[in-house]
C-alpha cells in the first residue's frame, strides 16, 4: 500500500509537469488528457485507500524520505493515512477530477480573454491545466502529511498556486489586485501559523505529529508572559497561533477579505479552491491538531466567536450581491463559518462532515454558475438573466439540488451536516456558545434567502437578457454538464454517511475530544437513525427558518418585486453597509495599506533622505569641504607660520608627556 500512497500525489504532479513544461509540444488535447489521467489515477487510488483504511480498518504512519536531520529534529516527507486523511483524499481528488473535465469546456475559448497584443494567451489552456493539477498535488501533500514541515509545505504550495490561478488573466488589473490581496492576507495568517509551529518545535523538539501529541500533556501547565504580569498557557498561545493560520486560509473574519475578490479567476478554480480544497485546509488542520486545541478552552472560545461572526455577517452580504459567482462566494464564507463554529464546539467530526458535504454541493453550485456564464456569453450579473430554466434544463435541476443542499432541505446532504453543527453548538458548554448558537440559527434564514434570491432571478421570472444573447442560449457542451450531474449525486447522498462518520466510530482514535466538552456525546446519545434525525429536524427551528427564507425570496423576487425596490429605497444605509462589505476593504486600505505607505515615506524621509543622503553622503562631502576650507587657510606659504605651528605642536606633545602620562 505504501506504493499506492506515494502514487496518489505523484500522479497529479507528473501530469502537471508534463502539461506545464511540454504544453506547446503536446497541445491542448495532450495537456488535458495527461492531467485528467493523472488526477483520475489519484482519484481511483484514493477510493482504494478509503476502502482499505475507512472500511477495512487499516492505517499507515511512516516516513517516505528523510530530507534533513538537524540535531534531534528530523525533516522528512511522510504520510499519516487514517480515516480523516482517506476521506479528505477522496473529496479532493473527486472534486478536482470533475473540475478538470469541466475545464475542457469552460476554457475552450479562453483566447478571447487575452488582448491581441498580449502573449499571455499563448498556451494558456495548457498552463491552466498544469496549475490546477499542481494545486491537487499540493493539497494532497497537505492532507497526507505526518509532520508540520510537510503540512506547511502543502499549506504554502496551495497558496502559491492559488495566487497563480486567481491572477490567471494577468492582463486584467482587477485580477492582479485580487491575487495580490489573497497573497498578502494569507501571509498575515501564515505569520501566526509559523509562530504556532515554532512554539511547538521549541517546547517539544519535534515536528512529527505523534511525538508532538505525546509530549503535549507535559506542557499543559506551562505558562508564558506575553505582557508583563499576565500569564498565558503555552497551549493557548500555540492553539491561537495555529488558528490564526486557519483564519487566513479558511477566510474567517477579519482575514476573509481575499476570498470574494478571488472570483476574478476562471470559474473552475472557484470550484476547486473555494469549495473542496484550499479554504477547507484550515478546517482540516484544526481537526488534525485536535489533541492540542482540546487543551485550551480559551482557543476554542475564540474559534466559536470568530466562526459564528463569519457565518452570519458574511451571509448578510450575499443578499445584496448581483454577481452570480460572488453570491456563491459569500455562501462559501458563511459555510466556512459554520465549520469553524463546529470546531470551537469540539464537534470536529461534524465540522469535517460538513466540509465533505459542502465540497460536493458548493463545487456543484460554482460549476453550475459557470455553465450559466458560458450560456450568457460571460455575463455574470443576475439582474440581466431570468427565465433560463427552459434554455438550461440540466443546469437548472443541478442548481436546484445544490441550492437545496446548501439551505439544509430535508434528505439533502446539507440538511444532515448543518443540523449537526447547530445542535452541537446548542449542546456546547464553551464560553461564547450561546452567541454562536443564535448566529448560526439566524444564518439559516439568511442562507436560504440569498440562495433562492439568486436561483429565482437566474432561472425564473421574466427574461432580462438582450435579444442577441437570448437567440444563442443553450445548454453548454457535455464536458460541462457531465460534472454537474456527477456532483449532484453526492450533493444528495453524502449526508447519509452521518451514521458511520459522525455518530459512529469512524473518527475514533483520529480526532481527540476532551471529556469536559459534551457536544458530540449529547448528539450521539440523542441520535436514533436517519429517519428519526429527519423527523426531529423538521420540527426544529432551523428547518422552519430555512423555509421562511425560501418563501421570503419567492414572495419578494417572484410575486412582489416592488418590495425589493422599496426595501432598497427605505433601507439605503443598510444596503450601502452590506454592499461596501462593512467597509472592511476601505479600512484595510486606509489603516494597513495607508499605514504601510506612511511608514515607508517616513523611513524614506528619515532614513534615506536625512540619514543616508543628508548625513552620510552629502554630510561627508560637506565635512570634507569644510575641512578643506580650514586647511586651505593655514597653508599660507610663510616660513614663520610653519615654525610657529611646529613650536605649538612640540609644546603640546611635551605637555602630554609631562602632565598627561600619569593619568594613562
Amino acid at each position: 500500500m505504501e506504493t499506492i500512497y506515494l502514487a496518489i500525489p505523484l500522479a497529479a504532479l507528473i501530469g502537471s509537469i508534463i502539461a506545464g513544461m511540454f504544453g506547446s509540444v503536446i497541445g491542448r488535447k495532450g495537456a488535458h488528457a495527461i492531467t485528467i489521467l493523472g488526477v483520475g489515477i489519484s482519484c481511483i487510488l484514493s477510493f482504494v485507500v478509503l476502502k482499505h483504511v475507512g472500511i477495512d480498518g487499516n492505517s499507515f504512519y511512516g516516513d517516505v524520505y528523510t530530507w534533513a536531520q538537524i540535531g534531534n529534529t528530523k525533516i522528512a516527507v511522510g504520510f499519516q493515512i487514517d480515516r480523516l486523511t482517506s476521506m479528505m483524499m477522496v473529496v479532493v481528488t473527486f472534486v478536482s477530477l470533475m473540475v478538470h473535465i469541466y475545464t475542457i469546456g469552460y476554457m475552450e475559448d479562453d483566447k478571447h480573454n487575452w488582448p491581441e497584443d498580449s502573449r499571455g494567451g499563448d498556451n494558456s489552456y495548457q498552463r491552466f491545466f498544469s496549475y490546477i493539477s499542481l494545486f491537487t498535488f499540493a493539497m494532497l501533500m497537505l492532507v497526507m502529511s505526518n509532520n508540520l514541515m510537510q503540512l506547511f509545505f502543502g499549506w504554502e504550495a496551495v497558496g502559491l498556486v492559488s495566487y497563480l490561478l486567481i491572477g490567471f488573466w494577468s492582463t486584467r488589473d482587477t485580477a492582479i489586485f485580487a491575487n495580490m490581496k489573497a497573497f498578502l492576507v494569507n501571509r498575515v495568517g501564515d505569520f501566526g501559523f509559523l509562530l504556532g509551529i515554532a512554539a511547538i518545535w521549541s517546547y517539544t523538539g519535534s515536528l512529527d505529529y505523534r511525538e508532538i501529541f505525546a509530549k503535549m500533556p507535559e506542557l499543559a501547565d506551562v505558562t508564558l508572559q506575553i505582557l508583563p504580569g499576565q500569564d498565558w498557557l503555552l497551549v493557548s498561545i500555540i492553539s491561537i497561533g495555529l488558528f490564526v493560520g486557519a483564519m487566513g486560509k479558511s477566510a474567517q473574519v477579519p482575514l476573509h477579505v481575499w476570498l470574494p475578490d478571488s472570483m476574478e479567476g476562471p470559474t473552475p478554480i472557484s470550484a476547486l479552491i473555494h469549495a473542496a480544497t484550499m479554504v477547507t485546509a484550515g478546517i482540516f488542520m484544526v481537526s488534525r491538531m485536535s489533541p492540542i486545541f482540546e487543551m485550551s478552552d480559551t482557543a476554542l472560545s475564540m474559534i466559536l466567536i470568530v466562526g459564528a461572526t463569519t457565518a452570519f455577517f458574511m451571509g448578510l452580504i450575499g443578499i445584496v450581491q448581483n454577481d452570480i459567482k460572488r453570491v456563491v462566494a459569500y455562501s462559501t464564507l458563511s459555510q466556512l463559518g459554520y465549520m469553524t463554529v463546529a470546531l470551537g464546539a469540539s464537534a470536529y467530526s461534524a465540522a469535517v462532515f460538513h466540509l465533505m458535504t459542502h465540497a460536493f454541493f458548493k463545487a456543484l453550485l460554482f460549476l453550475a454558475a459557470g455553465s450559466v456564464i458560458i450560456a450568457m456569453h460571460h455575463e455574470q450579473d443576475i439582474r440581466k438573466m431570468g427565465g433560463l430554466k427552459k434554455y438550461l434544463p440540466i443546469t437548472y435541476w443541478t442548481s436546484l439540488i445544490g441550492s437545496l443542499a446548501l439551505i439544509g432541505f430535508p434528505f439533502f446532504s446539507g440538511f444532515f451536516s448543518k443540523d449537526l453543527i447547530i445542535e452541537s453548538v446548542h449542546a456546547s458548554n464553551i464560553t461564547g456558545s450561546t452567541y454562536a448558537y443564535w448566529m448560526v440559527l439566524l444564518g439559516v434564514f439568511v442562507t436560504a434567502f440569498y440562495s433562492f434570491r439568486m436561483f429565482f432571478l437566474v432561472f425564473h421570472g421574466e427574461e432580462r437578457m438582450d435579444e442577441h444573447t437570448k437567440s444563442h442560449l443553450h445548454e453548454p457542451s457535455k464536458v460541462v454538464v457531465w460534472p454537474l450531474i456527477a456532483l449532484a449525486v453526492p450533493a444528495v447522498l453524502s449526508g447519509y454517511l452521518i451514521s458511520p462518520m459522525v455518530v459512529g466510530d469512524f473518527f475514533d482514535g483520529v480526532i481527540a475530544v476532551n471529556g469536559s466538552h459534551p457536544a458530540m456525546a449529547v448528539i450521539k446519545e440523542s441520535y436514533h437513525g436517519i429517519f428519526g434525525f429527519v423527523m426531529h429536524g423538521i420540527m426544529m427551528p432551523p428547518f422552519w427558518l430555512a423555509m421562511a427564507g425560501l418563501a421570503s425570496a419567492y414572495f419578494i423576487y417572484m410575486k412582489k418585486p416592488v418590495i425589493a425596490r422599496m426595501a432598497y429605497d427605505k433601507l439605503r444605509p443598510i444596503h450601502t453597509l452590506l454592499d461596501k462589505k462593512y467597509f472592511a476593504d476601505e479600512f484595510n486600505m486606509a489603516v494597513f495599506a495607508g499605514g504601510a505607505l506612511a511608514l515607508g515615506k517616513g523611513l524614506w524621509a528619515a532614513g534615506d533622505r536625512f540619514l543616508i543622503d543628508g548625513l552620510m553622503v552629502n554630510g561627508t562631502a560637506k565635512l570634507t569641504a569644510w575641512a578643506s576650507s580650514v586647511t586651505r587657510k593655514i597653508q599660507t606659504g610663510y616660513l614663520y607660520h610653519y615654525a610657529f605651528s611646529i613650536i605649538i605642536g612640540v609644546l603640546a606633545i611635551m605637555s602630554w608627556l609631562i602632565f598627561g602620562a600619569k593619568y594613562v
